[in-house]
């Protein structure tokens, strides 16, 4: 028979852990705050074109040696086309940029095809509408997992993406990382990937509940573990080398995103073990929770 691993035994210390790492996280959240980028803070865009392919390194030095150090460069469509993004409202901006870069462009000069000003009004309209998202996402899982499971399978994966969420934004706080829309967009996509790991946890554990008749819940929960457990170490490490590879090679423009679903693949993987599960503990979950309840039919009393 396959050896079950005894996950629940040390529950008690993967809990203190938990609360000591979600403690710091909180902690580094609300007194260091999140180092919003332009698209929460505002800013200017410009919109730049070459006669020649363009370099993004070349271009972000050339930007700090001019002084502009918080230049965000990116790629627009062609390899002559470069976005630049940084704080600042001065209508001018875009010529003194681009005058900039004439100056120290050499063969390869730059000219400026657009500039547009986003406002603190519509960055804090982004961010608002980035947190409600993330709500109604949480919210919408509850409902579907309360339907599809039970209520108390609902409430282990809330806590479980709860604590990767404050995990996840608490390193991001704590290390400054620049909390943009693509780190949003991973922030939602670590809540997707975590409940999908926590899903094929649960769902082995109610298939066991007629398999293992005379287990006790922490048994089910172990063999049901360790049954997902090649499952969830092949997923988990072949989302993380993905991840990996666009760290080291996808350049400053993804760092933030690829840090932040890194972090969240790495803390979903734990959870879906050690907080998820826990819940189902405390919660005290049991077979005939999961038995339909039995309405009786009406009888007709008419003559």
């Amino acid at each position: 028979m396959k050896r079950t691993i005894n996950f629940m035994g040390v529950r008690n210390i993967a809990f203190a852990f938990t609360l000591f790492l979600t403690v710091l996280a909180l902690f580094s959240w609300f007194h260091k705050g999140l180092n919003f980028g332009l698209d929460f803070t505002g800013g200017t865009l410009i919109e730049l074109n070459y006669e020649k392919p363009a370099d993004l390194t070349q271009v972000r030095s050339e930007l700090a040696a001019a002084g502009y150090h918080e230049a965000i460069v990116q790629s627009f469509g062609d390899t002559t086309d470069l976005l630049v993004r940084m704080p600042g409202d001065d209508p001018k901006l875009g010529a003194q940029v681009s005058d900039a870069l004439r100056k120290v462009g050499g063969d390869n000069p730059a000219k400026v095809t657009r500039t547009e000003f986003v406002g603190p009004q519509v960055g804090e309209e982004l961010r608002d509408q980035g947190g409600l998202g993330m709500l109604m996402a949480l919210g919408g899982v509850l409902i579907y997992l309360a339907f599809r499971f039970q209520w108390k399978f609902a409430v282990g994966a809330i806590a479980s993406l709860v604590h990767d969420v404050v995990v996840t934004m608490g390193i991001l706080s704590f290390f400054q990382i620049t909390f943009d829309l693509t780190v949003l967009a991973a922030v939602l996509a670590i809540i997707g990937y975590s409940l999908n790991d926590t899903i094929v946890v649960f769902d082995r554990v109610r298939e066991n509940f007629r398999v293992l008749r005379k287990a006790s819940l922490i048994e089910n929960i172990n063999v049901s573990t360790t049954q997902t457990l090649l499952r969830t170490l092949a997923t988990s490490i072949s989302t993380l080398l993905a991840i990996a590879a666009l760290l080291f090679f996808g350049g400053d423009n993804l760092f933030g995103f690829s840090i932040a679903l890194f972090i969240g693949v790495l803390a979903g993987t734990y959870s879906s073990i050690y907080i998820a599960n826990v819940v189902l503990i405390w919660l005290n979950l049991n077979s005939e929770d999961l038995i339909a309840p039995v309405t009786k039919d009406k009888v007709d009393d008419r003559p």
